[in-house]
């Protein structure tokens, strides 16, 4: 919906409003007129439900006033004598219109008053989680927001399984655009996996005032600016959703508006010089490591290797057994019942439950081995000569490749070798020309809302042939520390500035082994309450956390004692 139409839509919902109060504001010894003056009617309707006039705030609050709405309805029920289940309910499924039904009955009467507290415990517990639900939304949307982290991207940088509190603040927090949506989800209720919100309608995009900027090389929660998914880890065609519910991701933003960025034998480079990251970027490349008498996992495990993959022939496979090992498998090979070849994570199979099985299991030793790796750590492998050679992944053959950002034939970048590129800025122009509209076409149709078409080499913007374009806000460049096992802005370009949501702050909560069963957990108590950003190890907070919470309820043990003994 656009402004206008929000501003009709805003207008219609007063003027019902004062159809049906004006003469409840009279009997409560108002003006009628008061009924109708937007804003002032509410902050004039909280005076007459003796409730307090900040309530009007929440009114005008995405989300929360959907939640705000009912509670009025009913309480300006109760204030002119409808206090029965019947009439709460006819409130409710009206949508408030019954008020109606007490405006025009000539025996209402104001109940000036009324006592405020709940007649039954039921009604005090519904008031308590009604406005528990409220407070929470209003810092889940505005201030502080959880996530986990589901991939690999950032990858011994931020882990699988890192619980994230993510500051909404930092940069300003983006109001909901979905008006009608289900409090303290995201895009998908949980259980019954259905959507959580309604497309329409639409409110305008907003962000409040942030006290920062994005700052290169920051870690940035974003909503995905591609096509997105309707949830994570479901492979199917990409689905259209409002900006507040795209799938959100976590990435470091490697490039700020005006930069110019070229990725260059993997490494990224801004404005000419090659990016020096913080020092707890852990930034991880694919590594082949060879060795012809075999790679061995077990050396692997011993130096700390976490991301590579074991095969395993087994001969004595059974339904039952293949039940039990599936758990600890990532998928098979060979489906051979006499050479039953399956894969696992670094871990393998515990040999515990072999032996209860009493399979024969043999590991197969690759000459070859795919490993993620960061630069320091493959120096420190090279030092030791665990293989006979050890060689970085580099895409350096540029070949036509639609899958690659500007996904144009004429662009030969790859993952590894990429631009040069500048990132757009507001306000900023650029000359456009057959050559680089693929660069900037998503931009101009979808993020800032043209029509966008070519005809006979002219370039038409809204129906009119242009050569240059402004643009109207700020775009970024974010990629994942994991560089070959990232799905980031080399694959779907340019992130808008609308599309960012916040700044992660704190790991509160870190579990290994998520995405693998609950049996699979282990808590990584040295990530619990640990800062994001900061120089050095992460340093946990727990146990600090742990002795505040001790001595506070020591000190109340004491002031209570001391209240006993006084009394």
């Amino acid at each position: 919906m656009t402004i206008i139409q929000w501003f009709l839509f805003f207008l219609a919902v007063q003027l019902i409003h004062f159809a049906g109060t004006w003469k409840l504001y009279q009997k409560a010894g108002k003006q009628p007129w008061q009924a109708l003056i937007p804003v002032y009617n509410a902050i004039v309707l909280m005076d007459i439900i003796r409730r307090p006039k900040w309530w009007v705030i929440l009114l005008f609050i995405p989300i929360i006033n959907l939640m705000m709405f009912p509670v009025i309805w009913v309480e300006t029920l109760r204030s002119f004598g409808r206090n029965s289940a019947k009439d709460t309910a006819l409130g409710l499924v009206s949508f408030g219109l019954y008020i109606y039904a007490a405006n025009y009955d000539p025996t209402t009467v104001y109940e000036k008053d009324r006592s405020l507290v709940p007649k039954t415990w039921f009604g005090e517990w519904i008031n308590a989680i009604l406005f528990a639900i409220i407070a929470a939304t209003l810092v889940h949307n505005y201030f502080i927001q959880p996530y986990i982290i589901p991939t690999g991207s950032l990858e011994k940088t931020l882990l699988i399984g890192d619980f994230l509190f993510v500051s909404k603040f930092h940069y300003g927090a983006r109001t909901p655009t979905t008006a009608i949506a289900f409090p303290m989800v995201h895009d998908t209720l949980p259980i019954v996996k259905s959507k959580s919100y309604i497309d329409f309608p639409q409110l305008p995009y907003f962000r409040l005032p942030g006290f920062k900027d994005v700052q290169r090389n920051e870690i940035v929660v974003f909503s995905w600016p591609a096509d997105t998914v309707r949830q994570f880890f479901v492979k199917e065609k990409g689905v259209r959703k409002p900006i507040d519910k795209k799938s959100n991701y976590v990435k470091r933003c490697v490039g700020i508006p005006g930069d110019t960025l070229e990725v260059v034998n993997g490494f990224v480079h801004i404005n000419g010089k090659q990016s020096i990251l913080p020092e707890r970027a852990k930034t991880q490349y694919v590594h082949y490591a060879y060795n012809a008498k075999g790679v061995s996992s077990r050396k692997l495990n011993e130096e700390g290797i976490k991301d590579f993959t074991r095969k395993y022939r087994i001969e004595n496979i059974t339904q039952q057994s293949y039940d039990e090992i599936l758990p600890y498998i990532h998928g098979r090979i060979s489906n051979d019942i006499n050479n039953f070849i399956v894969i696992t994570p670094p871990a393998g199979l515990p040999p515990k439950l072999i032996g209860q099985l009493r399979l024969r299991v043999k590991e197969i030793l690759e000459p070859s081995k795919e490993l993620v790796l960061t630069i320091a750590e493959a120096a420190l492998l090279n030092e030791k000569q665990l293989f006979d050679s050890l060689v970085r992944k580099v895409s350096r053959v540029k070949t036509p490749n639609t899958s690659i950002f500007p996904n144009s034939l004429p662009y030969d970048w790859n993952e590894d070798n990429f631009g040069p590129i500048v990132l757009p800025k507001a306000g900023a122009t650029v000359n456009l020309n057959e050559g680089n509209l693929p660069l900037y076409k998503k931009i101009i149709r979808e993020y800032e809302n043209n029509s966008l078409d070519l005809q006979d080499g002219r370039i038409l913007i809204n129906g009119k042939e242009v050569s240059s374009y402004t643009f109207d806000q700020d775009y970024y460049w974010m990629m994942g520390d994991n560089r070959h096992r990232s799905e980031d802005s080399r694959y779907w370009g340019f992130v808008p500035e609308n599309h960012i949501v916040g700044k992660p702050v704190l790991v509160w909560f870190s579990i290994e082994g998520i995405n693998d069963g609950i049996r699979n957990w282990r808590i990584r108590w040295d990530r619990v309450m640990t800062t994001v950003k900061g120089e050095g190890k992460p340093i946990s907070f727990f146990p600090y956390f742990i002795g505040a919470v001790v001595l506070w309820q020591l000190f109340a043990f004491i002031r209570r004692r001391k209240q006993t003994t006084l009394d």
